[in-house]
């Protein structure tokens, strides 16, 4: 006997869970099917972002960035220790024991707004009277029937060609945040967000990934770009690269442990698409107008699995916005708009276009920047590495981009993306009011150097 819902959501990560409890909110029988499990077998919805991205990764970052300020900065302020050690493995456990109160939370906002969870792989089986018709494996097996489907799959991991994650040796970001022992020799390939090969940090703008590599070079990071990879070898204690420098001349590595970053691929696995005809891409990625919608009639696709930046926030605003639509409203996403952060340390933010992209698009532009290093918050926080940069429309003063290299990047960015959905001027945030002292003041003077006026530079 089937179960009959008006929206079926396949997947609980950031775009599914959100797009299950906006389309119950809007007075829709929703299900949420989702597979993800605990080390004990049980639920553990939130895909990637809550169990092995976004949110484990940001509280070993807090961790981490606790130990060094204790090696290295406790002294300046003061604080003297002795003794001082890390405990890598404990770290885990407190990462682990933050990603359980997310998953736990999910279920709970589950049950608030009456979605029906279901524990499994959910896949399409065919066209039913009144929708679609969805197995469910998992512990028990059911099938569902809805109206609407929006299918939330999120993305994997993109492994190197021949040389499979094993998550001991070869590291995805899934083994990487595993890692209970401090590695003596750590190799990374990719140089994109989660990875720091022609480029450093490509779709940054270049004068802050400029910024950035001097930095993370200063830290110790040992950087080469062009290069190409050749064979891997996996070992019983470490792993053996072959690759070519810039220059062409052959190279070897050996590390404790590899991470593998180049890039992810859109997870269709195990869909069953081709049973009910749901078109994909070349890259695997379901093929979605703007408004999300697929080839078939009410089967809709969110997040990591359709076109567009595989960002967490990127799939809420869709699985809110799809939601609305089946709702009869009007679902809104702006693409221009969404911010992007690297959580490195200087944090990296930006939103909008960069100066490369304004000068191929031919856009005359102002530029204006402001550093840390003047700013009086920054200097009591002990951190004034970085900058703030504005660029806007040369004849307009519209904001077209800001980007953001130093510390809290990740929340001063969010004035800038509210400017711009508010398609502001650089003078309208000079003119506003930011608190004294606040590190969001160098917002408001990188606003002052577009127009080269700044206060305290």
């Amino acid at each position: 006997m089937s179960k009959q819902f008006d929206v079926i959501v396949i997947g609980g990560g950031p775009g599914g869970y959100i797009a299950a409890i906006r389309a119950a909110q809007l007075g829709k029988n929703v299900a949420c099917v989702d597979e993800w499990k605990n080390a004990n077998g049980g639920p553990a919805p939130g895909g990637t972002c809550t169990n092995v991205g976004c949110i484990p990764s940001k509280a070993l970052l807090q961790s981490s960035e606790h130990f060094e300020q204790a090696s290295h900065h406790f002294a300046d302020h003061g604080i003297s220790l002795s003794g001082l050690k890390m405990d890598a493995a404990k770290m885990v456990a407190r990462k682990d024991a933050v990603v359980k109160q997310n998953n736990d939370g999910i279920l709970y906002l589950f049950k608030k707004n009456k979605v029906s969870f279901f524990h499994g792989r959910a896949s399409f089986v065919k066209a039913a009277e009144g929708g679609y018709e969805i197995k469910v494996a998992g512990t028990a097996e059911e099938t569902l029937v809805g109206q609407q489907i929006i299918v939330a799959t999120g993305s994997n991991a993109r492994p190197l060609p021949g040389t499979p994650f094993d998550e001991e040796h070869v590291l995805s970001n899934e083994g990487a945040l595993r890692i209970s022992t401090v590695p003596k020799k750590l190799a990374l390939i990719g140089s994109g967000v989660i990875g720091l090969v022609p480029d450093f940090l490509g779709a940054v703008d270049q004068q802050i990934a400029k910024e950035a590599k001097k930095v993370f070079e200063k830290q110790g990071l040992k950087i080469e770009l062009g290069v190409k990879v050749g064979e891997v070898k996996v070992g019983k204690k470490s792993v053996h690269v072959a690759w070519t420098n810039a220059k062409g001349e052959a190279q070897t590595l050996e590390a404790d442990k590899l991470i593998v970053s180049i890039g992810r691929v859109p997870n269709t696995i195990g869909l069953n698409a081709e049973a009910v005809g749901l078109k994909l891409d070349e890259r695997g990625a379901i093929v979605v107008d703007a408004d999300c919608r697929t080839n078939l009639p009410g089967v809709w696709a969110v997040g990591d699995v359709v076109r567009g930046p595989m960002l967490a926030h990127k799939a809420e605003e869709e699985g809110v916005a799809v939601a609305e639509r089946i709702a009869g409203q009007h679902g809104h996403v702006n693409f221009n708009t969404i911010p992007f952060v690297i959580y490195t340390s200087p944090e990296i933010a930006w939103v909008g276009r960069t100066e490369q992209q304004l000068k191929a698009d031919g856009v005359a532009y102002k530029a204006g920047t402001f550093p840390f290093l003047a700013n009086g918050r920054a200097r009591a926080l002990g951190d004034t590495t970085g900058m703030v940069k504005m660029l806007a429309d040369a004849s307009t003063d519209e904001i077209l981009g800001v980007h953001i290299i130093g510390p809290m990047a990740s929340e001063l960015i969010a004035e800038c993306v509210l400017a711009m959905e508010f398609r502001a001027s650089s003078e309208d945030i000079a003119r506003v009011c930011h608190a004294h002292p606040s590190l969001s003041e160098s917002t408001k003077e990188a606003a002052l150097a577009v127009d080269k006026r700044t206060l305290n530079f």
